[in-house]
């Protein structure tokens, strides 16, 4: 049984993981977590798509089998996971037979009720993006767009699946379910999507041309068409697994969302008679200097390069911290390092040796119990009533970047209270008063700093259980319980200092 199904799209296996596969794992798994904490039992997937003409040309091309090159990118994004701290509980590959043979049942359905049919496609050819082309996609000067790469103008015999026979239905469940895109703007882009007359859908390759597809189960001599195998691994994964279909989210970028996620695939569920998931996610790209980043342009950025040289907390952070979910974000080294130094490095990772250090030197390694207080503690608790309060509704609605906006403004006014007390004047002071200020303000220092650690949990996890072990506090109850101010922390030993964000060294010569 699953309350939150939450997949990623499954990735091509045409090259190896880049920094757009990377953010779209770390947002889908932040999501997942945020939903564990809040009490939902999560499944969360993701994976491979193998089949196609491009891997097929890529085999061809190195003379090996396909499947060789499949084996080879798919263990590539396997190991990411674990690397970026992802919790997947599962990893599809779409040459899986468990896989094949619930794409074969569902052609076999839409076959025998006749929503599927044999007919001659006249028409343009991508094989770059493996896709059927009309012409309205050409650009104003009659030219292709670079992205399609070579098109090619063919005549064959191919089967169709009856797609505009359901754009009236489609048309009309959007109209009711005017949040089943998430950000709305991007709903909206379907809507204007489907005010075109949709055309069938071919939904075959002859095998003597593409042999690295799955067969139709009715013809032998034809392949399946690569979207009409790949987006059925959302549900083939689960199918065996009662209770867990429909998806609650599907997270995926914003250029698969129309026609693929938001036209082909709501269409094939409801003509198989399968529940619809719930939502769907798009968001933008990763850019550098404006552009999107690509191969072609020589301006991918390694994620795993990164986090191995940082950590992975320290991406995941940057990653969600610096883009609006739906909108794109621009990436660089530079801009990475401005967020890791500044956020991380100064204000959390600062803090975090403030308490331990102060707590060692006045108060024996112990936190003491907090006293009344007065206005500067009264102040930063009222701040992290209103904090907790709103990070966990902005993420309920992810606007994480807000979030943790939100959440790094609480984390300086930790800061701010430090200079504000100034234990280490209070330290100095023979005044019982002084004495008593001391214990308050070295209780209130880690009390907001176990807080803010706590909230970070579903972003950055392994800092947050450092933070938790260097405090000597056990998390335990509801994640929301952990949030409320309180003294768990009276008496707990803490370490003596932990470098959680070490500054990078520079290459001799260089900058950091």
């Amino acid at each position: 049984m699953a309350d939150f199904y939450i997949t990623t799209a499954i990735s091509y296996v045409n090259g190896s993981p880049h920094i757009g596969h990377a953010y779209e794992l770390i947002l889908t798994d932040v999501i997942a977590r945020f939903h564990r904490l809040m009490g939902d039992r999560v499944y969360f997937l993701t994976g491979t798509d193998e089949h196609g003409q491009k891997v097929q040309q890529s085999a061809r091309a190195r003379g090996i089998p396909a499947q060789q090159i499949a084996d080879e990118i798919s263990a590539q994004f396997k190991a990411m996971g674990p690397r970026l701290g992802a919790t997947n509980d599962d990893f599809i590959r779409t040459t899986e037979e468990r896989h094949k043979a619930v794409v074969r049942e569902l052609l076999q359905r839409l076959f025998d009720k006749g929503d599927i049919y044999l007919g001659e496609y006249r028409g343009f050819y991508s094989t770059r993006q493996e896709q059927f082309l009309q012409e309205k996609d050409r650009n104003p000067d009659g030219s292709w767009p670079e992205l399609y790469g070579e098109v090619s103008e063919i005549i064959e015999p191919n089967y169709f699946f009856r797609l505009k026979a359901y754009q009236p239905w489609l048309v009309e469940f959007l109209a009711k379910n005017e949040d089943f895109v998430f950000p709305k703007f991007r709903q909206k882009q379907v809507v204007e999507f489907l005010k075109e007359p949709l055309n069938d859908l071919c939904i075959s390759r002859p095998r003597e041309r593409l042999e690295w597809g799955i067969p139709l189960p009715f013809d032998p001599g034809y392949v399946t068409y690569v979207w009409f195998d790949a987006l059925v691994n959302y549900y083939s994964a689960v199918a065996a697994k009662p209770g867990v279909w429909p998806a609650a989210l599907h997270v995926i970028g914003k250029d698969i969302l129309v026609p693929p996620h938001a036209v082909y695939w709501p269409i094939m569920l409801h003509a198989a008679g399968i529940e619809l998931p719930r939502g769907i996610l798009a968001h933008g790209w990763w850019l550098r200097g404006g552009s999107k980043m690509s191969k072609s342009a020589g301006n991918v950025q390694d994620p795993l390069a990164l986090a191995d040289e940082f950590s992975a907390d320290s991406l995941r952070y940057f990653l969600i911290r610096e883009m609006n979910v739906g909108q794109d974000g621009d990436f660089s080294r530079e801009l990475f390092l401005a967020r890791y130094n500044s956020d991380l490095a100064n204000d959390l990772g600062n803090l975090v040796n403030r308490v331990l250090n102060m707590t060692g030197r006045f108060a024996g390694g112990a936190v003491p119990a907090a006293g009344v207080g007065g206005d500067a503690e009264a102040e930063l608790r009222a701040l992290w009533g209103a904090t907790a309060g709103e990070y966990v509704a902005l993420f309920g609605r992810h606007q994480f970047h807000t979030g943790l906006e939100r959440l790094f403004a609480f984390v300086k006014s930790i800061n701010g209270y430090v200079e504000r007390r100034a234990p280490w004047k209070l330290g100095k002071s023979a005044e019982p008063a002084d004495k008593a200020l001391l214990e308050t303000s070295l209780a209130t220092m880690a009390e907001s700093l176990r807080l803010a650690s706590v909230a970070l949990r579903p972003v950055m996890p392994a800092a947050s259980e450092r933070i938790a072990g260097v405090l000597g506090y056990a998390p335990a109850g509801r994640w929301t319980d952990e949030l409320v101010w309180g003294g768990a922390l009276a008496g707990a030993r803490v370490a003596p200092s932990l470098v959680l964000f070490p500054r990078p060294q520079p290459a001799a010569g260089k900058a950091p």
